[in-house]
């Protein structure tokens, strides 16, 4: 029996070639590889700036902290998310104050967002799931009348736009996610852009101790300040070339992304179980959620896809609010987010990265109609 990964790594002989070649350089920090990625996520988003950084969760964390949140402070998350955009908020000592979705596409409720705006309400975290990118006309108007920063984790989103213009450039910042199971991976990284200059200067020393200068540009080795109290996330350059040479075969692998989402959402379309979002071209793709009727057919899918060999996914399980971590601090319920826990118990992520082929989407669809 085929087996159908959900995701495989995009990383060919010659992106192993150029990891050695900088292993093996002796300088693996600070350097030459890091620049040029950032420089040329630049170029793919069409942001001014951009800063690598060791993680997303890093990246988010950098950012609430560049924001000078405090104690009382608040920062409104969708419930649906990876835990890590609610942590990055908490590390700072504010509150991560959850909101509602849309169930037909998982992201973020503009109505129950503004509903959870206080006095108090700094900023808000807003999540482009699965690729599809957040109603950000709605959200950007309530911020603008509210006085609200908009941060966006686009760690599903590179590649995704929004009325011609990349997702990240709609708020302060915007922070991508270099996961294994993501488009492109180094391992762990992520990297920040934003078209603020004075944020992504404020990134670039809290990512590194505080440090107001980076070794290639010290006058004295070891002669320095530190402005901030920093940290240590910065990305090591065997990453950064590793993501670099996956960059530059992107765009193929986007268009290759979202041939298959259009040829899976036709397929899926006449089916009466399972439900799909319309195929939008700008949408990156990262993953192909599914709705069904109930969780007792999902979980027959489940069953299905698992004796087929086919990989998938949640995305996500657990809304955020409802693990204990957070019930326990501030006691939220499964009724404060019927949306968000219906989409966790009927959603279901499918394969859909450039490596899976027209005959692949051909099984997975036959699988589905027997649900």
């Amino acid at each position: 029996m085929k087996k159908i990964n959900f995701a495989k790594l995009n990383i060919i002989k010659d992106d192993l070639k150029t990891v050695n070649k900088v292993l093996m350089s002796g300088w693996l920090a600070h350097g030459e590889y890091s620049e040029k990625f950032e420089k040329e996520i630049c170029k793919f988003t069409k942001s001014k700036y951009a800063v690598t950084v060791s993680s997303c969760t890093a990246g988010l964390h950098l950012t609430f902290l560049s924001m000078n949140l405090k104690l009382g402070d608040e920062v409104i998350v969708t419930a649906m998310t990876h835990t890590a955009t609610a942590h990055s908020v908490e590390y700072t000592g504010a509150k991560a104050v959850f909101c509602d979705i849309n169930y037909k596409t998982g992201n973020i409720c503009p109505k129950d967002f503004e509903k959870k705006i206080t006095s108090k309400t700094k900023a808000v975290a807003i999540v482009h799931m699965a690729g599809l990118a957040v109603e950000l006309d709605a959200i950007m108007k309530i911020c603008k009348r509210k006085n609200i920063k908009i941060v966006e984790d686009c760690a599903h989103s590179l590649g995704t736009i929004y009325k011609n213009k990349h997702v990240g450039l709609f708020g302060i910042c915007g922070v991508f996610s270099f996961y294994p199971t993501k488009q492109i991976t180094t391992g762990e990284g992520g990297v920040v852009i934003s078209n603020n200059k004075n944020f992504i200067e404020k990134i670039k020393k809290l990512k590194a101790f505080g440090i107001d200068t980076p070794p290639q540009l010290r006058k004295k080795p070891g002669v320095y300040d530190i402005k901030y109290l920093g940290f240590n996330y910065r990305m090591t350059e065997f990453q950064a070339v590793l993501g670099l040479t996956q960059l530059k075969r992107y765009a193929h692998n986007l268009k290759k992304r979202r041939y298959n989402a259009q040829y899976l959402t036709k397929l899926i379309q006449p089916l009466k179980n399972v439900h799909s979002i319309d195929y939008d071209k700008n949408n990156s793709y990262f993953i192909f959620q599914v709705l069904f009727e109930n969780t007792k057919l999902r979980d027959k899918a489940i069953k299905i896809l698992q004796e087929s060999n086919i990989g998938f996914s949640i995305h996500y399980a657990t809304p955020v609010p409802l693990f204990s971590f957070y019930k326990k601090k501030y006691g939220y319920e499964k009724e404060q987010f019927p949306h968000s826990f219906n989409y966790s118990r009927n959603s279901l992520s499918l394969p859909i990265n450039n490596n899976i082929s027209k005959s692949d989407l051909n099984i997975i669809y036959n699988k589905l109609k027997l649900i």
